[in-house]
């Protein structure tokens, strides 16, 4: 999908973070906490998308994703298309289901 020249992006933040102790679980729910605030829903178990209307959107969700990193643990964030994201197979067991849609879009005029 394009607006005025600018695709819309999917970020997408996978994240592995430690849970041993109460203050690791502690920091791992205020990171989740900090991706559901900020938009981003949960594709799967430590998987969180977020759609965003252009690539500079997608940059300023990453920031506030990169701003609330936890101090151990693994974190990536990566940015794909609409078009990309439309690519993706989803299964449940065996059975192929569709992948999700990009929320309508408000316009302004």
């Amino acid at each position: 999908m394009v607006f005025g020249g600018m695709h819309t992006m999917w970020v997408i933040v996978l994240f592995d973070l430690p849970t041993d102790d109460q203050l690791a679980r502690k920091r791992y729910r205020e990171f989740r906490e900090c991706l559901l605030t900020d938009g981003f829903s949960m594709m799967q178990y430590s998987v969180y998308m977020r759609h965003c209307s252009s690539e500079e959107n997608a940059k300023i969700h990453c920031k506030k994703v990169k701003d609330h990193l936890p101090p151990d643990g693994e974190v990536r964030i990566f940015k794909i298309t609409d078009k990309q994201f439309s690519k993706i197979e989803v299964y449940f067991g065996k059975k192929r289901k569709p992948t999700e849609k990009a929320p309508e879009q408000l316009m302004f005029f």
